[in-house]
């Protein structure tokens, strides 16, 4: 099939692209990577009357270091991400979670903040971000605020943005040196949305946890902060911890529903193991037989 007839505009600042979609009155579609849009656009499934193309405006690309952590400007391409000096020193479990984002033909032009916009429950950067405690900063002709990664999701590509709010900043807390990261997904093939899949960090001071930040995708509806699990982790001897009990926690947490890749139980009763070998990997613990 072909796309719908659709006006198309490629604004040049933040501010005309907001008047965009302000005077569209919720009729626009904002174009960035385009991975997902495209195919959507095709079969008709998205049919706005206008595209906002926010490719050439520059304040949306890049990621610099910040007072309190790191911003990824939403344009930034998946790959440019991936091998960025400061992403690898400042946030190294974003750089590997991106590392299992699609192929690397869909990196060249997927974007970071086109991911976390769009919401699909199991991708791994709306879960990054969830985990991390990243904010999102939305802008309007309205004003700008700042919303907290967990806030953002309201079930499969359903968010809290407003039609006419446009996404311009990524903003990631810093994580103190030497945070351990923690990855682990079950997918069906390289490539493919996780079946299951873990990301997060665990801050360690003096053979205790100090920090954790922990989220689950293909989970649930929704990325998944794994609450339970993180409090408990905080404070302990890193030596006295029970992974499969923290497991058990984690995966209390979540919601995962039968489709047709995985039912619900699968993705519970791995994803207990997921997580155990996932923690038990990132503290250099040794597991019972």
């Amino acid at each position: 099939m072909k796309p719908a007839p659709f006006d198309y505009v490629a604004p040049r600042t933040v501010e005309e692209a907001c008047q965009l979609l302000s005077e569209a009155g919720g009729g626009a579609t904002v174009l960035a990577g385009g991975q997902t849009l495209m195919p959507l656009l095709a079969l008709r499934m998205s049919q706005p009357f206008i595209i906002v193309d926010i490719n050439r405006i520059a304040a949306l690309q890049g990621v610099s270091k910040v007072s309190g952590g790191t911003r990824i400007g939403p344009v930034t391409r998946q790959n440019d991400a991936l091998v960025d000096p400061t992403l690898k020193q400042a946030l190294p479990v974003l750089v590997t979670a991106l590392s299992h984002v699609g192929h690397h033909q869909t990196r060249n032009r997927g974007t970071i903040g086109g991911s976390i916009a769009l919401g699909e429950p199991a991708a791994e950067m709306p879960a990054t971000a969830v985990a991390l405690g990243a904010k999102i900063e939305a802008r309007s002709v309205r004003g700008v605020r700042s919303i907290a990664a967990e806030d953002l999701y309201l079930g499969p590509y359903m968010t809290t943005l407003e039609p006419d709010e446009l996404v311009t900043g990524i903003d990631y807390p810093e994580w103190p040196a030497g945070t351990t990261p923690v990855f682990r997904e079950v997918a069906r093939r390289p490539g493919d949305f996780a079946l299951i899949g873990l990301v997060g960090a665990l801050g360690v001071e003096d053979g205790r946890i100090t920090r954790a930040g922990l989220g689950w995708f293909g989970m649930g509806a929704t990325p998944i902060k794994a609450r339970q699990a993180e409090q408990a982790l905080l404070g302990q001897s890193v030596s006295g911890i029970d992974v499969q009990a923290i497991a058990e926690l984690a995966v209390a947490d979540t919601a995962p529903f039968d489709d047709h890749h995985a039912s619900a139980d699968y993705r519970q009763r791995v994803g207990k193991r997921v997580f155990a070998r996932a923690l038990a990997e990132a503290l250099d613990i040794r597991q019972a037989a």
